[in-house]
Parts: structure tokens; sequence; C-alpha cells
């Protein structure tokens, strides 16, 4: 069930609590009491700093992109960063076992989108068993794990948690799924993270809701599209993208003053077919208009169209830096030394 509402958010999810709401929650609580119960096994603790960026919310908050940041960060630091991911709908994820990412050799398919942009910069390691993951990674000489998502499994010891709410939509109903976008009861979530960063404009009062609630840090960063981004503005283009929400994609386009002709939407993690590269062609032929789109759709395209698309970065611009250093500084002193 959580596959296919990742794909397919409903908005009651978005509306204060109605009737589809109230029908679910009986299912509602039953994924909520299991979710408790899976807290209450200790995971396995590994000898170098675990670092956690996830969420309490099925979909986008912008994961992926934090943990690139961060990685950099942690680079400037020293660490031999190793990252932790599931690979979502990957092929070759068979059973548990990890499998090491490789760019060279893995498509989208085989390991999932996000894995591939992750092991662009850093060893990236894949299976639904974050432990088996973090004992290869450490084997083969990491001092530093980042795991991508993984905040609500268990089986690895987190020694730190960073919880990504998207500052425009936060907590949605503050049901939990299928009722609404919660992964576990949202008190339960907040009690085992230790810092909350809000992504993008908090319209929804997040930071205000938040510090009744919680002790730790809330740290503020926003959306920034690469400075590249100048060159598209006097053209015309067709955005298309596959994420949990596309619109944050094309609302980020526009607030650079890029004004799509097209807007064309996919499902999270969309795998693109024969007949959706050719209607993308034919609007972009019928518009005289550049292919505009995301790196984690980019991977997902046949090199052969991907050389024909113009991919557009994203990146986080944090608006202080002071308490994200404390944080990482207290980590990376965790860290063994030669």
């Amino acid at each position: 069930m959580t596959g296919f509402l990742r794909l397919n958010a409903p908005s009651f999810w978005f509306r204060p609590p109605g009737l589809i709401s109230t029908l679910l929650q009986p299912i509602a609580a039953i994924v909520g009491l299991v979710a408790e119960k899976r807290r209450q096994r200790p995971g396995w603790r590994a000898s170098v700093p675990v670092l956690c960026v996830g969420n309490l919310t099925v979909g986008g908050t912008g994961k992926t992109t934090a943990v690139l940041d961060l990685i950099r960060r942690l680079h400037e630091r020293g660490a031999v960063v190793h990252c932790l991911t599931r690979g979502y709908r990957g092929r070759a994820v068979n059973g548990q076992a990890p499998l090491r990412v490789d760019p060279a050799h893995h498509t989208a398919a085989d390991v999932g989108d996000e894995p591939l942009l992750l092991a662009a910069t850093a060893p990236c390691w894949v299976s639904p068993d974050r432990a088996a993951s973090a004992r290869a990674a450490i084997a083969a000489g990491a001092t530093f794990l980042i795991m991508d998502d993984g905040f609500q499994n268990p089986g690895l010891h987190k020694d730190f948690s960073l919880i990504l709410v998207d500052g425009t939509v936060g907590f949605g109903n503050q049901c939990v799924l299928p009722a609404g976008p919660l992964r576990e009861p949202l008190n339960t979530g907040l009690a085992a993270a230790n810092a909350v960063v809000i992504t993008g404009q908090d319209t929804c009062g997040v930071q205000k809701s938040l510090a009744a609630k919680v002790h730790y840090p809330i740290l503020k960063a926003a959306l920034r599209m690469e400075s590249s981004i100048a060159s598209l503005r006097q053209q015309k283009v067709i955005a298309f993208a596959g994420l949990a929400r596309p619109d944050k994609f094309f609302a980020c386009l526009r607030e650079n003053d890029v004004i799509p002709t097209k807007c064309v939407s996919f499902p999270d993690h969309h795998a693109f077919t024969s007949s959706d590269l050719s209607h993308l062609t034919s609007l972009a032929a019928q518009h005289s208009a550049l292919l505009v789109t995301t790196p984690k759709d980019a991977v997902r395209l046949p090199e052969a169209f991907r050389q024909k698309v113009r991919v557009v970065d994203v990146g986080l611009e944090w608006e202080e830096t002071a308490q994200l250093d404390h944080i990482l500084d207290s980590l990376t002193e965790r860290m063994p030394r030669p």
C-alpha cells in the first residue's frame, strides 16, 4: 500500500480531516501501532557515526538534495562518507544483501534513481537491511554513514536523525497512512528525532507548531536552482518531472523567471516509456521549446534522449549554518581515527 500511495498522494491528505480520513482511521490506528512497536526494537550499533536524513510523511521533502549537501560538508571535515538507502523499486536489489551502486554499470531500473545521484558523490549501498549495508560500508572503509530515508527502519541505530518537513504542506492533515500522509504518529516520530529542517517557505506555520512540541534545533533551508538557470529565462521550455510533488519543480522555475510553455507531471519514480518520450518530443517540436527536467528524472531517461534535455539542479541554501555546523562537528568528532 505504501508504494502505491507514494505515487498517488490523495488530495484529502492535505485538507482538514473529513469523511474519508475518518473512515480510514481504524486502518491508520493499526499502522500507527505497528510503527510504534517497531521503534521499540534496538538497532545494530555501527562503529562509525550514523546520520539519518528522513521524514515523517510520504513523499518529497528534499531528502536526497539535503543528503548531497551534507555529504559535501562532511567531506570538508575529512569524513569518508558512504550512503545507505533502500533502492526503491530497483530490480537488482534482491533480498537483504547490500549492493554497492556502480554508476558506470547500474541504471535507475537496477537500483533506483536516488542511489544513482548519491553514488556520483559518495559510495552508496542499497538494501532494505540497513545494518547489513552499514557493515559492508564500514568494511569498505567508511568512517561516516549517512542514511537517505530509513528513519522508521529500526535495523540500524542512528546517532543523529534530521527530519525534513516541506514548509508548504507541513504534516498534512496529521493523520497516519492511509488516512493521511504520516508514516507514523506525529508525536512518536518527533520524539525519535534530534532536529527538524523546514524546507522551502514555511506557509503552514510548521516552526511555530513545533516550537511548543520539541526542544531540539529547528533549522530552515530554501531550495535554490543552480545559477545556470539564468540562461533559460529567454527560452521557451517544456518542463517535465516525475517526483512526489512535481509542482515544486515547476514553481521553482517560475520563481527564477523561467515560465514553462507546458508542464508535464509524472508519478514519483516513473519509468519513462517510449510513448512518454514521443509525447515530450512532439511537445518540444510543436512549441519550438527546450525540454527541461530534474537530475532525478534525468537518470531514468535513456542516454540518447537525455542528451536532448536540459537538466536543472537544485541545492539547499541554509538560513543559518551555526547549528548545522555544530551538529556535524559533534558527529565527526566520533569518527574512528587512524
